[in-house]
């Protein structure tokens, strides 16, 4: 008797496929047939399948494994995630490396290009590299060189393990392989480079930015993966709170003045910003972008690439880009005092301007305005308002269970949310996530508008708390409250939310 989907979906995702039973039927069938092998039982192998009733595919996985197959109904989905997470090409990967022959350790230059372009076993681990990246919902692949080993790290929402090395005589060929495929000088090993390039894996396309830079055991490259299907999230989907999102939501409807995005490297900026210009009228409205890089392309958007080079920067190519009659402008950034002031002209000469900006919380944007030159009573007259946000990790729905909070994680939140509680949902560990108890990333925001008494404030002077206080008595939910109100809802924990936000509560 085949089990019902919901009993045979805490299967899959609680309990590991036995690995003999994973050597009986190859990837390749397993996608194929939407299935994947749990475990032998005698002369039985029991298989969970998207749909138990396919005649086709039972019979195809008896006659590979020559045995008899009993199916498990599961849903297409956690089958495919469960042959995303057991079906690990390391073993291919090293089948791989052992193809790859360096007889004295060293070969020129001219040679190894040759080699790199032509030869399999290079081409394969790299690819199978990214596509384990991809399975694992990596943003960012780290190669490593170290004394005696070629580290292989990933960075999974947010956080950086240690998934496999590579021998250190495999560190040439590679780096010299990405750098044909992102257009670098293959024969330069001393400077810094970046490129770019794409590839296309489980039907999807990847994008990927390569920084490589030389260190004492040689030289480390970091791929950034940047998955053209997160490109097009909308704004509800970033993990706006309803009243949040709808504050957001009127901001973006003003025709003119500019709002800008706070938080640290791979906060979210970018994605907000993109979510923000595909919420607007594209069709009716004409939206220039300038970029540094440009990490998405978008059809119906005109997007600009910064290259200090040929004399096109931030505040050169803002300067141009109003002569082409923009109605939206998106700035990658504000880096400096010209790129500033230009971007607030643009915002009071009738252009919604849309800019990322790096400070501590909302209020701080605001004064980092004034220290980069801007006059209050400008940034008062120009500034619609500010988002400062933070990513935190998800509880893995897998493996949640109440647990006990700290003393310090009772404190806060009582403070934050005037209601006690002693328990908090959290991940124990388990194989879906990694054993890091955390499966995916949401947004947490705090969003502060002009309003006139602000705007007052602004024009005569005030300071940060004064700013931040007025700020709060007309609403404005910090970036530790909104992180609460996610714990609350059993989102994600408060170690999370204290280890991205406390520091600016």
């Amino acid at each position: 008797m085949s089990k019902s989907v919901e009993e045979a979906t805490n299967s899959l995702r609680k309990k590991s496929p036995e690995p003999e039973a994973l050597q009986l039927i190859p990837e390749a069938m397993a996608r194929k047939y939407n299935a994947i092998p749990l475990a032998i039982d005698g002369n039985v192998l029991r298989v969970a399948m998207a749909n138990p009733s396919d005649i086709l595919a039972l019979e195809a996985l008896a006659s590979w494994s020559q045995m008899r197959i009993e199916p498990e109904a599961s849903t297409q989905e956690e089958v495919l995630e469960a042959i995303d997470f057991n079906y690990k090409a390391y073993d291919e990967i090293e089948k791989q490396i052992s193809s790859i022959s360096l007889s004295d350790g060293i070969k020129a230059d001219k040679q190894l290009i040759i080699d790199t372009a032509t030869e399999a076993p290079v081409a394969q681990v790299l690819r199978l590299i990214i596509d384990e990246a991809v399975k694992a919902r990596a943003s960012d692949v780290h190669l490593e060189p170290g004394e005696d080993k070629l580290q292989v790290r990933f960075r999974i929402d947010g956080t950086l393990h240690n998934m496999f090395s590579l021998p250190l005589m495999t560190l040439t060929p590679i780096i010299s392989r990405i750098k044909i495929l992102a257009n670098m000088n293959i024969a330069d090993h001393h400077r810094p480079q970046d490129g770019q390039f794409s590839v296309k894996t489980k039907g999807r396309l990847i994008d990927i930015r390569v920084g490589i830079i030389p260190t004492v055991c040689g030289e480390m490259a970091v791929l950034r993966l940047l998955d053209k299907s997160r490109a097009t999230l909308a704004l509800a989907d970033l993990g706006f709170l309803p009243e949040s999102l709808s504050k957001y939501e009127s901001m973006l409807k003003v025709p003119y003045g500019i709002i800008l995005v706070s938080g640290p490297t791979g906060a979210g900026k970018t994605t907000t910003l993109y979510a923000s210009v595909n919420s607007l009228d594209q069709v009716a409205r004409n939206i220039l972008t300038i970029e540094d890089p440009v990490e998405y392309r978008f059809s119906d958007i005109n997007q600009i690439q910064v290259n200090p080079r040929a004399g096109v920067t931030f505040a050169s190519g803002l300067r141009s880009v109003l002569r082409l009659d923009p109605d939206v402008i998106l700035i990658g950034e504000i880096r400096d005092a010209e790129t500033a002031n230009i971007a607030i002209q643009s915002a009071l000469t009738g252009h919604l301007v849309l800019s990322s900006i790096h400070a501590n919380d909302a209020v701080g944007v605001v004064l980092r305005l004034i220290d980069l030159g801007v006059e209050p009573f400008l940034v008062s007259s120009a500034l619609i308002g500010v988002i400062a946000q933070r990513m935190v990790r998800c509880i893995c729905p897998t493996c949640s269970r109440q647990v006990e909070a700290s003393p310090e994680e009772r404190m806060i939140y009582s403070q934050e949310m005037g209601e006690k509680r002693s328990e908090f949902l959290q991940g124990s560990g388990c194989k879906s996530c990694a054993n890091s108890g955390y499966w995916g990333r949401i947004g947490i925001f705090e969003i502060f508008c002009t309003s006139d008494d602000i705007k007052t404030l602004l024009v005569k002077g005030t300071t940060a708390n004064e700013l931040r206080s007025q700020a709060i008595k007309e609403g404005m939910l910090t970036l530790l409250q909104d992180g609460m109100f996610k714990v609350k809802k059993n989102i994600t924990t408060p170690a999370e939310v204290l280890r991205n936000a406390y520091s600016v509560g």
